[in-house]
């Protein structure tokens, strides 16, 4: 936790990052290299637009999205998909761990990015659910 601001004052969305980067740097170097070219971002909130896109009328009830073609659907053949990103909310994840004391926020920004990780692979939230649970 020494990479996390001092107590009381709350992880900014450079925090956040560095902890994503340290998250998937300790992934099994196979399910980096199948994640390929992704980008990671750190926002306060989703955009009005996506929380409308996706029928969210709360904006902390969205901790992470990915946002592009998944692997399995991309077609080599046809034009260049757009850029495949991975975006993680800084308000609604510390909410989240502010709510499950039993987690640290390590653990939390962790569970987020393997999610949006296993979206752009092409995986259910149940096949993502069971390979936690394999995991942890």
């Amino acid at each position: 936790m020494s990479d996390l601001p001092p107590f009381g004052t709350a992880p900014s969305l450079d925090d956040l990052a560095a902890l994503a980067e340290a998250a998937f740097a300790a992934l099994p170097e196979p399910f980096r290299k199948a994640a390929g070219d992704v980008i990671f971002r750190v926002d306060d909130f989703p955009a009005e637009e996506v929380l409308e896109d996706l029928g969210i009328e709360d904006a902390f009830g969205l901790s992470g999205l990915y946002q592009g073609v998944d692997i399995g659907h991309r077609d080599m053949a046809g034009p260049a998909a757009g850029p495949s990103m991975i975006f993680l909310y800084r308000r609604p994840i510390l909410d989240e761990w502010a709510e499950h004391g039993e987690i640290t926020l390590e653990e939390l920004v962790a569970h987020v990015l393997v999610r949006e990780i296993g979206h752009h692979m092409g995986l259910s939230d149940a096949q993502i659910h069971a390979i936690e649970g394999h995991n942890g």
